[in-house]
Formats: structure tokens, sequence, C-alpha cells
């Protein structure tokens, strides 16, 4: 090696030794008879000292040549500082430097690689590898690297056997977009990468492979935003002979586990709640319920009496902003504002405020009186001081924007704490959704997902009633995974083909593979799949994925370092018989 110890390691114990670093230079400060130099590596910085009367003179005047990120090996004696740091843990010591190699120059960073730098995000993206010299990156990569270990150990304790699926499969219709490549050997055919292992997982079932995991690339052509990317990762299971509770069961252990391992938290027990409470109450299928504040119905108390915006509606429906009723009108604006903003899409905002007084002032006292009034606020639950805040409006909509406000709200009270863990089950999905466009059902996790078995039944007379056999995991507002028993018997699988719209030939071509698999003895099985890129991030309390992955793409996604994706030659289109479409003359 070329150093004897790392610059994070010394420490006052160490005075008198002769060692030898290397590293990045983090700054040079030359005060004349005194070149102090921070040398950082991934451990942490060591400040090394070249001092007149002590040093050779040549090699202050090497150290003074020094540049910022230049890569030096210096050896010296460690000594005790004279001005102690108490920030650094090596900030008791310094080396007095007795040798002085430089291993490589640098030219000047295009940002400062600190840990409040002046780069911005495309910008850091771009110089990705300086970026990852920063502490924070490194430390969120070093969060991941621990991640994976404690994953491994855990299912590995559980009997799970990690095996690995392949990466060139078959493109499927359902879902989202799938990332294709073409195959030179059989002209005009593709493959597609997988969005999930899940058939391949499946078929591991049916092969006895009775607790399957892998910490598996995925990968979706889909619209981009900060906790998406088209490449990521998932830890991906698969358990034989279980029902929902067992899966259940085993993976909140597993979240528990990485919890006290990591971050020293214990979890208390996971909350559950339906799909359907979660959306009447929160507006959500992934509820934060580190606060309360759940939604109130008033349709009851206020249809039919002259004001035409509750009279109209589907949905009267509203939250209690406990202690908010001195919101001045200017921040009332700014609320109503917010939910007309075009992504939440509310047409107004309905405020009555608790006065301390007991009385009543809302921005409808025109339509309703004081006597109203204090019957909503007794539905609330209001007591003085506090805000009711009300939307109305078709149903689906109004819950997904009074969704929206309340965690608005709850970030402006400071309920949000990143420091607060809330961790839920949300269960009983639909099994199925009514797409309008298409004018028929989809899945609204996967067609694989089965039916709860007390709603078989209903599959052929309301499948819009029927309840899927899946299950999600939510930490924070977050959901952190997901997953379903799936179906094992091939003539309900085919049945639930033919509900999605497949023909028997379509389903034959597309999982037929799967579909004669359940002939040779399927195993009741089920599974759940986490993101890991997204828990990595959960677990820091981040909301941006973009920093626990090493290199990762843009918005449009893009690797704006390598600049990828890029075109091909003529050459490579002609090998895999590919013509080039010239479109508006580029």
């Amino acid at each position: 090696m070329l150093r004897t110890h790392t610059c994070g390691e010394l420490r006052i114990d160490h005075v008198g030794r002769q060692v030898t670093l290397c590293g990045w230079v983090q700054r040079q400060r030359d005060k004349g008879g005194v070149v102090w130099v921070d040398l950082r590596d991934r451990y942490g910085i060591t400040q090394l000292i070249f001092e007149e009367g002590v040093t050779e003179a040549s090699l202050i005047e090497k150290a003074k040549s020094i540049g910022r990120e230049y890569v030096i090996k210096a050896t010296g004696e460690v000594v005790e500082r004279y001005a102690k740091n108490d920030n650094m843990p090596t900030g008791d010591i310094e080396i007095s430097v007795s040798a002085l190699a430089f291993l490589n120059g640098s030219q000047i960073p295009p940002f400062t690689i600190e840990d409040e730098t002046d780069g911005g995000e495309t910008l850091r993206m771009k110089y990705r590898y300086l970026d990852i010299r920063r502490k924070p990156i490194r430390e969120k990569l070093e969060l991941r690297h621990l991640m994976m270990q404690k994953v491994r150990e855990y299912l590995n304790s559980e009997q799970f056997i990690e095996v690995e699926t392949p990466y060139l499969i078959k493109s499927t219709p359902e879902g989202a977009r799938d990332f294709v490549v073409p195959s030179r050997m059989n002209k005009n055919e593709f493959y597609a990468l997988p969005q999930s292992p899940q058939t391949f997982k499946q078929l591991l079932m049916v092969g006895g492979i009775d607790r399957y995991f892998q910490i598996v690339k995925c990968f979706r052509d889909e619209d981009l935003r900060a906790d998406r990317q088209p490449e990521f990762t998932q830890i991906d299971c698969e358990m034989s002979f279980v029902e929902q509770e067992d899966i259940l069961q085993t993976f909140e252990r597993m979240t528990k586990f990485l919890y006290k391992e990591i971050k020293g938290i214990d979890l208390e027990v996971f909350q559950r709640i339906s799909y359907d409470e979660a959306m009447r109450k929160y507006g959500s299928d992934k509820p934060d319920l580190r606060f309360g504040m759940a939604f109130v119905e008033l349709n009851e108390e206020v249809q039919g009496r002259g004001f035409m915006v509750f009279d109209s509606a589907e949905l009267v429906v509203g939250i209690n902003a406990e202690g908010c009723a001195g919101y001045t009108r200017k921040q009332l604006d700014v609320l109503t504002d917010f939910v007309k903003k075009p992504q939440i899409r509310a047409k107004g905002l309905v405020y009555v405020k608790c006065n301390a007084d007991g009385t009543f002032k809302s921005s409808v006292d025109k339509f309703f009186g004081q006597d109203a009034l204090k019957g909503w606020a007794e539905k609330f639950g209001a007591k003085p001081g506090d805000l009711l805040l009300i939307l109305a409006g078709e149903t689906n909509q109004t819950r997904k924007a009074l969704s929206e406000l309340r965690l608005e709200i709850g970030s402006r009270l400071g309920l949000r704490d990143e420091h607060k863990i809330a961790a839920v089950w949300v269960l009983d999905f639909p099994l199925l959704e009514w797409d309008e466009e298409t004018e028929r059902y989809h899945a609204m996790h996967h067609p694989f997902t089965s039916p709860k078995p007390e709603d078989i039944e209903k599959l052929k007379s309301a499948p819009g009633a029927v309840r899927a056999n899946a299950y999600d995991m939510v930490i924070n507002g977050v959901e952190a995974g997901g997953g379903s028993i799936r179906i094992h018997d091939r003539e309900l699988q085919a049945e639930m083909f033919d509900i999605l719209g497949f023909s028997r030939e379509e389903a034959e071509a597309q999982f037929g593979f799967l579909m004669n698999a359940f002939e040779y003895g399927a195993p009741p099985h089920g599974g759940i799949a986490f993101g890991f890129d997204r828990l990595c991030a959960i677990m820091a309390g981040e909301q941006n994925i973009r920093d626990f992955i090493a290199f990762p793409k843009n918005n449009s996604g893009r690797d704006v370092m390598i600049n990828s994706p890029a075109k091909i030659s003529e050459e490579q289109l002609n090998e895999l018989g590919i013509k080039r479409v010239e479109l508006n003359g580029l």
C-alpha cells in the first residue's frame, strides 16, 4: 500500500508515529512561514503542516505550489495541534511533513468539493465523479452499501436463496413502457429489459425454490421525477406455501431489522389500513400517518342550502388545521392559490375560523349562519383556535386535491418530522381499474395478482368490485414496497386474462410459458418488491433518490456525464437491420 493510514483514523494516541497518507487536497493555506494543507480521502480529512525551521525549505516551496484536488502522498510525524479543531475527528493532531510526492495534478474543479457546494444539480451530475468525493454523497452511497449487506443478512437468516434472473426478456403489453433491445442474430426481433422479474420468480416457485430473493436492476421507460429513474434497483422476493399474513410478518420484521441495525431505531407495530379507508380518510393510497388531520365529509350538513359550489358537488370534504385560526387573509390566499395549481386542480377553497370567543368566521357566511358553522366544527372535533379547510367537487379529484393540501399544511406546521417514522400496510386494493379511454379493465398491480378468495365469484358478475390479495408498505407517506399473493391456477389466470381483454391467442403468445408451468404443480405463492433506491432515501429522511445512486439520470432520462442516450453508427444499424428515419430534416 502507498499509505500506512487513512485520513480519518489518526488521533492523539498516534502522536510521535511516522505515517504516510494519500489523498486529494481539500485546500491549502499559505501563511508565509507556515503552509497548511487539508488532505482528504474517503475516510476523512487530516491537516498537514509545513513549517519554517522544521520542514525543509524545498518541501515548503513544493507545498506552496499545490492546487485544489491534487493527488498527493505525504510522509511525516504525527504531532499535537496547537490550535485544535473540535469539529474534526482528527482535529487534535496534524502531520509534520518530511516527504511529499505529487501523484497527479488537477485542473481547478468546476465547483467546490465540500459539504456545502456552489455547484447546481446539473453541473454536479455532469461531473458526478467529482461530486462523489463530497462527504454528503459518499455517505449516501455508504448507506446504500450497508443496506445491501443488511438485507442479504436478514434474508439469508430467513432461508431465502439469491437467484439471478435474465435481463434480456420478452416485451409484455401490461405495465409501463419497456426498453427494447434489437437482436442482431434474430433480425426484426427484440428483447425487452425487465420492468420486474415477476414471471421468472413465479417460475422459480414452480421449480421448488420456495424462498427467493434478488437485489436486481429493473427498467421502465416512463416519465421521471425525484423518486423515479429509468433504471432502478429492487429487493425482489417471493415465497411458496404462504398466505398474505406470512408475507406481511416476514417483511415487517425485515424493515424493523434494517431500521434497528442501520439507524438504531426500534419501530413500533405497523399500522394496517384498507385501501378504501385510506382513500376516504386521507385521499391517498400512501397516506402519511405521522400526523392526523383525517378527512371529514360534510355532504349531509351543507347540501341543499343554496350554495351551488356545495350543492352541485359529488363530495364536500375538509380537514381541521389545528391552531391555525390566526391565519391572515394573505396566508389563506396562498393556500387557495396552492389548491388551484394545475397539478392539483381544485376550483377554490372554503375556510372556517373557529374563534377564541366561540364564534365562527367563514368565507361562506352569506350562505351559512353561526349554528350551521358550529355543527361543522362539532363534526370536525374542532376547538377554538382551529381552522377548517374545505373542498368540493368530483369525488376522486377532490380527495386527491385535499390530500395535497393536507400534506402542505402538515409541512407548514412541522408535522412531517423526518425523525418520526410511521409505517403502515395498505391492504385490499381493487383488483381492476376501468380505463375510459380503452374501455376495458386494467390490472391495478399486474395481471398475476390473485383476487381475495371471498371475491373470486364476483369476477364475472362485478369485476370492478373485486378486491386484490395485495398489499403495499408505506413509510412516511412514501410507498416503500408492494406485492401480492399470486394466481397459481391456470384456469383462474386464463379468466383474468379474459377480463383484461386478452384473446386466448394473445394470452398464449405472451404468457403461454407461465400458463404451461401452472400445469405442473404450481404451489400457492406470493411476494413483494421494495424500491431499494427509494428505501435508502426513506431511511435517510430524504425525497430525492438520485444521490443514493452512483451515476443517476436526469429528469429527461439522460446521463449528462457520458452523454447518453446517443446515436449509433450506420454500420451498427445495418447489422441490426434497422433503418434510420429522418425527422424534420434532422
